[in-house]
């Protein structure tokens, strides 16, 4: 997998934005919501993405870790009305059909783009497509 920041204002989704789309619930892949996620990569035809959630994990980091769960910090953005903080799992990667995205929220900017690649290292052996 090859993550690269490459938004175009196009409409089409690229990785390094963040785009709305179906997420399948980790206890129940048959549920889940629409909701945001940031576009890293492309495999093949699919695009890879991060699952994104205005939930602070700050207060709870110590048993996500325990529990696998890994999350970083991206501030706010227009992916979000409320203006609320944002953060990325990165030990969760998503395989989005371009298709299945329902709308685009917002480019993120390049430098916070490499700090969650930066983040993101210790967590790419998991990551589709990555073997």
């Amino acid at each position: 997998m090859d993550i690269a920041y490459d938004p175009h204002p196009d409409g089409e989704p690229d990785p390094g934005e963040v785009v709305w789309t179906w997420v399948p619930y980790e206890d129940d892949p048959s549920q889940g919501k629409d909701r945001p996620v940031l576009l890293i990569a492309r495999v093949g035809a699919a695009l890879v993405a991060l699952v994104m959630t205005s939930k602070d994990h700050d207060r709870d980091e110590e048993q996500e870790n325990r529990d696998g769960r890994f999350w970083f910090d991206v501030g706010t953005g227009a992916w979000d009305s409320k203006g609320r903080p944002s953060e990325v799992r990165l030990d969760r990667f998503l395989r989005v059909d371009p298709d299945d995205v329902r709308r685009e929220g917002a480019v993120l900017d390049e430098p916070r783009f490499a700090a969650v690649v930066e983040a993101l290292a210790p967590h790419l052996p998991s990551a589709p497509g990555s073997s």
